[in-house]
């Protein structure tokens, strides 16, 4: 027993001294797998490209081709949505020609749900399964479950009659007896899901809000849009006429919006939320937006928002809510808003948005015929910080509207002023409903 011990122990010893030498071996003459050269996969509508395309698939054909280091180029023309492009892996570049490569939604369609949709299930039955086909991006929801996360967003991978079945299950019992449950074709149009390092240039995504009617809010949509990301960065890029937020980053870190239009959604132009720290929207122009230009959600940290033009939204230049806190905001301006310029929603001061500050912005002009203020401040949000800006009212006569240039709601919010221009207000500079001076 002991000679067969010792030579067991033997050849254990030997096996390991030459995977040992093995290993040294490679280590000295670099004997290692390199790493694939970078390459550039392209799109066009026609001639000599990878992929020849006029539509998502094509799009999704050519992103699915990607390695990270690659880069995607998407020719000029319209390129059709009838689901979303997706980019799946990490460090890759996706390229347009500016103002000539265009992903634009197709049009809308929704049918009521008859049965099924329980919580769970991926089948569904459609009064109208004929409006659908395989592969088509869709979403469920109800008339309680239209908003944030509640929705589902899936793609159609068969139909059987009037039975539809996707590619995600419900996670609500959708109310077809009261609540108009319904599927309609809304999904984010082009996006990455816990991705880092992807950049986006010279791209414009059209959500064609004129033919959708269902509208898809940023939690879930987009017409760019991120969840999960990490150091992703839209520069020179187009998002336009969405029937939701243009361009949304969900639980991100250090996206980058750069040099960026986002203009005629029908909620947000550029909407950072759900815990997204570090972000950087610098150069971008917000504008005729239905309610917000740049929309700060739950939990945006330690951003900076430098150098944008926010103007002629129909709420708000820029809105700060739950947790938003220790964010700077630097040289934008932001005029002609229909509420207000800068306006801080109302939460308890444990879930205020704290310690922003706002330096060398122009804040002017907001406001309509009922409302109007540079700068509204509900409870209970906590030291906010505004220096060296201008928060005025510039024009003459019956176009005037900004009421007051400052004005703070009754509560336990504290706002700290220094060195800034206001004037030209309708009724006043400043007013606290709390009795405080704010100078």
């Amino acid at each position: 027993m002991n000679a067969r011990n010792n030579i067991t122990a033997s050849c254990l010893l030997l096996c390991a001294l030459l995977l040992f030498a093995s290993a040294c071996q490679k280590m000295e003459t670099g004997d290692q797998t390199a790493p694939a050269a970078p390459r550039k996969i392209t799109v066009a509508q026609q001639g000599p490209a990878d992929v020849i395309g006029t539509d998502n698939e094509a799009l999704q054909k050519a992103a699915d081709m990607l390695n990270t280091g690659d880069t995607l180029e998407i020719g000029p023309g319209v390129y059709t949505l009838e689901n979303s492009v997706v980019i799946p892996v990490c460090g890759v570049v996706v390229r347009g020609v500016p103002g000539e490569t265009i992903l634009k939604k197709g049009p809308g369609v929704e049918s009521k749900v008859v049965d099924a949709g329980d919580w769970g299930e991926s089948d569904l039955v459609l009064a109208e399964p004929e409006k659908f086909h395989p592969g088509m991006g869709v979403s469920m929801l109800d008339d309680v479950n239209q908003w944030g996360y509640s929705v589902v967003v899936a793609t159609v991978k068969r139909i059987d009659g009037d039975t539809v079945r996707l590619s995600e299950r419900s996670i609500n019992d959708l109310d077809y007896i009261d609540g108009n449950a319904r599927l309609a074709n809304s999904f984010p149009l082009l996006c990455a899901f816990g991705k880092r390092d992807i950049t986006f240039e010279g791209i414009t995504v059209d959500g064609n809000k004129e033919e959708n009617a269902t509208l898809l809010d940023g939690c879930r949509g987009g017409a760019f849009y991120l969840f999960d990301c990490r150091a992703c960065t839209l520069r020179d890029c187009v998002a336009r006429n969405y029937n939701g937020d243009g361009i949304s980053f969900q639980i991100t870190d250090s996206i980058s919006v750069i040099n960026c239009e986002s203009s005629g959604h029908a909620g947000y132009g550029i909407h950072p939320g759900t815990g997204s720290s570090h972000s950087l929207v610098q150069d971008c122009k917000a504008h005729d937006n239905g309610r917000v230009g740049l929309f700060l959600c739950y939990r945006v940290r330690f951003g900076t928002f430098t150098g944008n033009l926010l103007e002629n939204n129909s709420d708000y230049g820029i809105s700060i809510g739950h947790k938003d806190s220790d964010n700077l905001f630097t040289d934008n301006t932001v005029r002609n808003n229909g509420f207000s310029g800068v306006y801080f929603r109302k939460d308890p001061v444990q879930v205020g948005g704290h310690r922003n500050v706002f330096r060398n912005n122009t804040i002017l002009d907001n406001g309509d015929s009922r409302r109007g203020y540079g700068v509204y401040v509900e409870a209970t949000n906590q030291d906010e910080v505004f220096e060296n800006n201008q928060i005025s009212e510039t024009r003459s006569g019956n176009e005037r509207t900004q009421q007051y240039g400052v004005y703070v709601t009754r509560g336990e919010s504290s706002v700290k002023l220094a060195d800034n221009t206001v004037q030209g207000n309708l009724k006043g500079e400043y007013l606290n409903e709390n009795g405080t001076a704010l100078k």
